[in-house]
């Protein structure tokens, strides 16, 4: 699969690269979820005259790894190495004494997982790079995709490395432009179901999207063959993603995410539907640690309302969660035949969600708004006069009030028009506002 979009990432990394190459060393941390690219990334914006050393931290004895690393180092920078360097404090300091002579990038993939083989390696990289980053001319890019521990090693304020990176890149999924070039490509003459059906399942990850482009026909069916069938890559994503991040106490935090990406939203509904366990200290770490959900309030609503829902920010995540973990009975017998047609019979519904969520990603994309989000309101305990989407453009007093529906003949009028009535007496008095039905014919 070629290369595509990433175009603001790659001139920000070449901007720092040449910074690196011209006055001194700079520090560049890329972050983001496994499968995300960023690998991709970190090799096609140093694809150029540098020489390039490409580093992939596992997990084995440091002795052994900097043995590996230093015949790379060697042949990427075609110098000598003395054999025999045992510690990766040794052989960092030789790579930026090179950098005195030398301008190179430095790329060290999965940089967490010295967590897991000497932890002073922070400590001593901090070290070394506060002594040879004015006198070298490296440019260094650090790689981690275990999020909570890339986010501690760099932002955590008593950790040796805060502070250091001249700048953190966090990757997300393709956007909807990128997304219809890709279908466009490999499936000429799509129709806008099959673009959900795509963005619904990936949420834009590269890995995915490729898996898809490469073994699939992009049709809504072809994908599902590909995804639910036995030693599908995406039967144990999920878990092997998230075990990573939540260690053994995976648990309770796998059955918060069932719950929500199943409709159950709110702090007491997940906790009634756990037992009446109090959850309030694992949803915070999902939050902050994590970044796996987002609380999500009605637009214009003051921070300490109560009127809460969670949400799970990863399009396949919430897939993964919602037909895989809570059919994890049936994935163990193999009964995929099972399992397609449960998805297939709860599909519309999943995709109108996602629907939602592919218009807001649009409509941030276009940069108009200062604020995008849903509206609703309690009556009675339940929520009611719930709204799709609300944009506050940017200029102006005004509004977009958008009502979602796959299709154009599920439409009320009348009934939507009521509710926009309720929200502008009730948050949007002083702004002009525009009503919108968004379909499939608007992706």
């Amino acid at each position: 699969m070629k290369f595509y979009n990433r175009t603001s990432e790659i001139k920000e990394l070449r901007r720092i690269g040449n910074l690196a190459f011209d006055n001194y060393s700079r520090m560049t941390v890329i972050t983001g979820r496994r499968r995300i690219g960023k690998t991709s990334l970190a090799v096609e914006s140093t694809a150029g005259d540098a020489p390039t050393v490409y580093l992939f931290v596992s997990r084995k004895n440091e002795a052994a790894l900097c043995n590996e690393f230093s015949q790379l180092v060697a042949s990427a920078l075609d110098c000598y190495i003395p054999v025999g360097i045992q510690s990766f404090a040794a052989l960092f300091r030789l790579i930026m004494e090179l950098g005195k002579t030398h301008r190179f990038n430095l790329i060290i993939d999965e940089f967490q997982e010295f967590v897991n083989i000497n932890p002073s390696v922070y400590s001593d990289v901090q070290n070394v790079w506060d002594q040879y980053r004015k006198q070298t001319h490296v440019n260094l890019i650090l790689m981690g995709s275990v999020f909570s521990m890339m986010h501690k090693i760099f932002e955590g304020y008593k950790e040796p490395l805060f502070g250091r990176a001249d700048n953190i890149v966090r990757l997300s999924g393709f956007g909807t432009e990128t997304l219809k070039e890709i279908v466009r490509d490999y499936r000429p003459g799509y129709d806008n179901y099959e673009l959900l059906a795509l963005y619904s399942i990936t949420g834009g990850v590269p890995k995915y999207v490729e898996l898809l482009c490469e073994n699939s026909d992009l049709s809504i069916g072809g994908m599902l063959d590909y995804i639910v069938r036995e030693n599908s890559p995406f039967t144990d994503e999920g878990r092997n993603i998230l075990i990573e991040e939540f260690g053994k106490d995976y648990g309770t935090y796998f059955s918060i995410l069932s719950c929500i990406a199943s409709g159950i939203n709110t702090q007491p509904d997940i906790e009634a539907a756990l037992g009446a366990v109090s959850i309030g200290g694992q949803l915070r770490r999902l939050i902050d640690d994590y970044s796996i959900i987002s609380r999500q309030r009605p637009i214009m609503a003051k921070e300490r309302s109560q009127s809460v829902r969670y949400a799970i920010n990863d399009n396949f995540l919430k897939f993964w969660f919602r037909y895989y973990d809570r059919n994890q009975s049936i994935v163990e017998i193999k009964n995929f035949g099972l399992l397609r047609s449960i998805i297939e019979a709860d599909y519309t519904t999943f995709s109108g969600y996602m629907l939602e969520r592919y218009f807001r990603l649009k409509m941030m994309e276009c940069m108009e708004y200062s604020e995008i989000g849903s509206w609703w309101e309690r009556k009675k305990g339940r929520e009611a006069n719930e709204i799709d989407i609300v944009g506050i453009l940017a200029q102006g007093h005004k509004a977009v009030v958008a009502e979602v529906k796959r299709q154009r003949r599920n439409y009320d009028h009348k009934a939507f028009m009521e509710k926009v009535d309720r929200i502008k007496n009730a948050i949007l008095s002083n702004y002009e506002i525009e009503p919108r039905l968004l379909t499939l014919d608007d992706m």
